[in-house]
């Protein structure tokens, strides 16, 4: 009777996000996992209320419906990796959809569970080498951007010839889009560029000047988003320093479960970043994972870890930080050029971050301009969709988000996450691409 009345009533509390103790021998034990998976998989089968959110639900479900005793006890401890593999880590279930997270009595962190399995198998099995290259951004990035190296890399990711190569050796699905890689990367642009002379203002926990942590995608695949980025703060006043001595944040090797190497990337960046900090800057990043990576994954990775904290509590996405600068009038709203109706996907690493809808509040100030919100998952997740065996999958989780746009017949569609905007764009047959909010207020502001 216990269990059922905590089926009915859940939690109302706020959820409660406990760090991940993978310093303990316990976490790596597999008899321990299997256990965890076991009970946590019996409690969402009786519970359902996930099974729209990706594909992870869905698989269990079936797994359960279609085994003998048609219960989590009927289905084989294989097949419990079936479900671990459509999971992205998004963290919607955790934040909108759960009623059993802590402080629930049942602790049900399915996304950390999942991270958990993943870490086990990556630890005890390794991870092959497609996924190894998806995840090493960096190191691709400085390859790909090579003068010459960029025109073939390009060229062979635009091409069937190409894309039947990399499906053929890597397992990329030849209908997943692929991002451009640019020779002059960001940062190679941004070389000896000294942030706008003007005197800091502070407003609220503010401090009126940002260090710029640019990302991997920002400065080999789109390095239009810092320059949006960089145009729109300094023509509110607020100087940007680009940082040019980190490395990726792990949210790839996240997805992998390699915490170690995550360690590495983080012992790397943090001292950096924490330099900034102390010196009186505040940090920006135009990608949502990686402002996750910094205020939510890190810190519950690493929750003694000093550094880390100081760093999270600096760390801004641009459009919280623009939208906290105007509610203390220290925002400019001189704004040039209407945007008229404009679809805007509100991506999933933004919205876990529990700040609001702080893109569409900035957009909605530009006179003559309509936010409609799409708040679905684009089912892209950084490598689940350019993957063989996922893309299709991934392209299903999509389409209602497609049809949406289509429906709303915007002037412009937007979303928060580059790639999810990408994602949208191929769901959409690729009939014209998506504008970055970032652009989307440049253009507005007329700069």
């Amino acid at each position: 009777m216990a269990e059922k009345e905590g089926i009915r009533e859940g939690s109302l509390e706020a959820p409660e996000r406990h760090p991940l103790n993978w310093r303990d021998p316990g976490f790596w034990d597999e008899e321990a996992l299997y256990a965890e998976l076991a009970r946590v998989f019996d409690i969402c089968h009786g519970c359902r209320r996930c099974v729209n959110l990706c594909n992870a639900f869905p698989t269990l479900f079936d797994l359960v419906d279609e085994s003998e005793t048609m219960e989590v006890d009927g289905v084989a401890r294989e097949d419990y990796w079936k479900v671990v593999e459509h999971c992205y880590l998004c963290d919607l279930c955790f934040m909108t959809k759960c009623p059993y997270v802590p402080p629930h009595q049942w602790n049900v962190d399915f996304p950390h569970l999942m991270l958990r399995a993943k870490a086990v198998r990556f630890r005890s099995r390794g991870a092959r080498l497609r996924d190894r290259v998806l995840a090493s951004t960096d190191a691709v990035g400085r390859l790909a951007s090579i003068p010459i190296v960029v025109n073939v890399v390009n060229a062979a990711n635009g091409s069937g010839a190409g894309r039947a190569l990399l499906d053929k050796t890597l397992g990329v699905h030849p209908g997943a889009l692929l991002p451009r890689y640019h020779g002059r990367t960001f940062l190679r642009r941004a070389r000896g560029r000294r942030p706008l002379q003007a005197e800091a203002v502070a407003a609220g926990p503010t401090r009126g000047r940002v260090a710029l942590y640019v990302t991997c995608y920002g400065n080999y695949n789109e390095p239009e988003l810092a320059e949006d980025l960089i145009a729109i703060f300094e023509h509110n006043g607020i100087p940007v320093r680009v940082i040019e001595r980190t490395r990726c944040c792990g949210m790839p090797r996240l997805e992998l479960g390699d915490l170690e190497g995550i360690e590495r990337l983080k012992d790397h960046n943090i001292p950096e970043l924490v330099r900034l900090v102390d010196e009186g800057w505040d940090l920006v990043a135009p990608v949502p994972s990686c402002v996750l990576m910094y205020k939510q994954e890190l810190p519950l990775l690493f929750p003694d870890d000093e550094a880390v904290r100081k760093v999270k509590e600096a760390f801004y996405d641009p459009f919280e930080y623009l939208a906290i600068r105007h509610r203390h009038g220290q925002l400019r709203t001189d704004f040039q050029r209407p945007l008229g109706k404009v679809a805007y996907h509100a991506a999933c690493h933004l919205r876990v971050q529990n700040i609001g809808l702080k893109t569409r509040e900035l957009l909605e100030l530009v006179p003559e301009t309509e936010v409609q919100v799409i708040e679905r998952c684009s089912g892209h997740d950084g490598t689940y969709a350019v993957k063989r065996e996922y893309h299709e999958v991934s392209m299903k989780i999509c389409r209602p988000v497609a049809r949406k746009v289509k429906e709303l017949a915007p002037d412009h569609y937007a979303s928060d996450c580059p790639m999810a905007g990408h994602q949208i764009e191929n769901a959409l047959g690729r009939e014209r691409p998506p504008e970055h909010p970032l652009r989307l207020l440049r253009q507005a502001y007329g700069i």
